[in-house]
């Protein structure tokens, strides 16, 4: 078995595609002409978008996200975390914490995205 895709739910999916474009450089794979399902470039594992009313319509009721008590994050790593994270924050991001070296030999990043979702930018672990 393999993981291939998450999805989050959002208000606007043709929004937050081109918001994680502008901040992350993350290009769009694919939209539905109904705008209410999109995925981005990001590999094996694809990081996708379904809007919260589609979701109603199919039954489920998804609760917003929030970057102050989250209970996941998205991970972008980078080799310049100050510039991934200063260009996170010119596309609008929110500042969660400011590039930090952590003691494991990484340095991390972390904003809000426009729906609330946690994303950090980090480095690789050094030596790992």
């Amino acid at each position: 078995m393999i993981l291939r895709y998450t999805i989050l739910y959002v208000e606007n999916v043709p929004a937050t595609l081109a918001f994680f474009n502008q901040a992350f450089g993350v290009e769009t794979e694919f939209l539905t002409e109904s705008h209410d399902y999109g995925n981005l470039k990001t590999g094996d594992m694809k990081l996708a978008f379904s809007s919260v009313s589609l979701m109603k319509s199919l039954g489920k009721n998804p609760s917003p996200a929030d970057a102050d008590a989250p209970t996941f994050e998205i991970a972008f790593e980078t080799d310049d975390v100050a510039a991934a994270f200063q260009r996170a924050k010119n596309a609008g991001a929110k500042v969660i914490q400011e590039p930090r070296d952590e003691p494991w030999g990484q340095t991390t990043a972390y904003v809000s995205d426009i729906n609330g979702y946690l994303v950090e930018i980090c480095s690789a672990v050094a030596g790992a």
